[in-house]
């Protein structure tokens, strides 16, 4: 659970309902607030409109991919660019191998379990320095 009072925040863009509910059911069990956007779209106007801890980004979405995604975080919303884990049920390929090597984001291979999510989120957490226990 989080060891504050205040409720931390995360986006969940993803378009695989089964995904996005485990999300939802792991994250706001652990005392998370969680939002879903089914497309990078729907994202990028959630993040015009709400502050964010952190962003589970598939990078196979609809409208905006998750590369651009990030590229539109980083742009806008800079101080939440280290906040971004990606996801991909896919075989990665060189060029998304190497764009997260090159960005240093975490990255959650699906399927995965909620121990593998809560796990990655703790790491999150740590790396932009705010504390999440569970």
């Amino acid at each position: 659970m989080l060891d504050s009072t205040e409720k931390k925040r995360i986006l969940v863009v993803e378009d695989e309902p089964l995904i996005s509910n485990l999300c939802i059911r792991v994250l706001s069990n652990e005392g998370l607030e969680v939002s879903v956007a089914i497309d990078g779209q729907a994202a990028e106007e959630m993040l015009d409109k709400n502050k964010y801890d952190l962003c589970l980004i598939d990078f196979r979405i609809p409208a905006v991919g998750g590369k651009e995604l990030f590229q539109y975080i980083s742009e806008k919303y800079p101080e939440l660019g280290d906040g971004v884990i990606f996801t991909s049920g896919d075989v990665i390929g060189g060029d998304t191998q190497n764009f997260i090597k090159e960005t240093g984001r975490l990255f959650l291979p699906k399927p995965f379990s909620p121990e593998e999510l809560r796990g990655i989120i703790r790491e999150a957490y740590q790396l932009i320095g705010n504390t999440y226990k569970v």
